[in-house]
């Protein structure tokens, strides 16, 4: 009997046998092998050799759908000089060989500057793979990212700039909070105006030595809260931002862009016909309330393991120019000066 299929039979008569077949082993015994290969020291750079003029891209793919969008996001990001590769993590296991051979044809050609752009096929579609420490990362800092999500190079370039000066600090730019319900005595996921303590992956710059600790890290307790990201197909940005907290007893750092493109957003619309609505409607993230409730559970969850919540608030922006704030009357109305 293989690992792929296992089953227990009990046998309650001659003539009778009921066989309970158990869930598939075969990609958690991956999931384990491979954790034991890039956790081993042996695999990983030396810290001395990793770049820290450059930084790595980790954009997260799934959905076939998302692919064109794919594709150009990441010729975006191999154009600017802070750049020094992009790996495509393919987390679909299903994605036939003649598709995954195309793409990464199609991405090696797509380059717009020095860096190159590679496809990694996963596994398994474990959103815990995003944060492997990769020996092919050969910078100190990486940037995680969606592959619905597009961010002007400028904006990276100048996330890159405060990063350097807080490099132990998560840098984002899209940011939610928890908080807590005091009626029904649990944690909830949450938008403040004025605060926040999370940052997404959609756009999440770090240093590099957090993904060794989020995947290689943290004994049991870790073990225990990377299972419930796989079980709940979700929140391992939230479990990212536990370990950060924890390591560093401070909240991430929100940069402003100058322009993001959220494709995966449901207030996006699809009056042009151009098909957004399916790349919009494949996302994670698309059913809000139940979205928010399962994240919700998550930091309570993560809490209850840890024994303490270690999420620390952030106030303010960090924004590259805060422009001309005077008003001007420009025919009839008021506007301001520097439009």
């Amino acid at each position: 009997m293989g690992v792929y299929a296992v089953a227990v039979c009990l046998f309650f008569s001659l003539s009778v046998v009921l066989c309970l077949r158990i869930p598939n082993l075969s990609s958690d015994i991956e999931k384990d092998t491979i954790l034991l290969s890039v956790c081993h020291p042996g695999n990983q750079p030396n810290p001395r050799t990793l770049r820290s003029d450059q930084l790595t891209v980790l954009i997260n793919g799934y959905s076939e759908s998302r692919i064109p969008l794919l594709q150009s996001i990441a010729a975006s990001y191999s154009a600017s000089p802070v750049v020094s590769s992009v790996l495509v993590l393919w987390g679909n296991p299903s994605t036939s060989p003649l598709t995954l051979s195309q793409l990464a044809y199609n991405l090696s050609v797509s380059s717009w500057g020095d860096a190159a752009i590679s496809l990694v096929p996963q596994p398994s579609s474990s959103l815990n793979a995003r944060f492997l420490p990769r020996s092919s990362i050969g910078t100190r800092a990486v940037l995680v990212c969606d592959d619905d999500v597009e961010v002007d190079l400028k904006t990276v370039e100048f996330a890159f700039r405060m990063w350097k000066g807080n490099p132990d600090r998560l840098i984002g730019i899209f940011v939610r909070s928890h908080d807590i319900d005091m009626t029904r005595k649990e944690w909830i996921y949450t938008v403040h105006p004025n605060k926040y303590s999370i940052v997404l992956t959609k756009f999440m710059m770090m240093k590099r030595e957090y993904l060794f600790k989020y995947s290689c890290g943290g004994g049991s307790p870790m073990h225990e809260m990377r299972k419930m990201v796989d079980e709940m197909r979700n929140c391992e940005d939230i479990l990212m931002n536990f370990v950060v907290a924890e390591e560093t007893n401070t909240g991430p750092l929100m940069v402003g862009a100058e322009r993001a493109r959220d494709w995966g957003d449901p207030r996006n619309e699809d009056s042009d016909g151009d098909g957004l609505r399916l790349v919009r409607d494949v996302g994670l993230s698309s059913r809000k309330a139940e979205h928010r409730k399962r994240r919700g559970k998550c930091i309570t969850e993560f809490h209850r393991v840890l024994g303490r919540m270690p999420l620390r608030y952030s106030y303010g922006k960090l924004v590259s120019s805060v422009g001309e704030q005077g008003l001007c009357k420009k025919g009839s109305n008021l506007v301001l000066c520097d439009h």
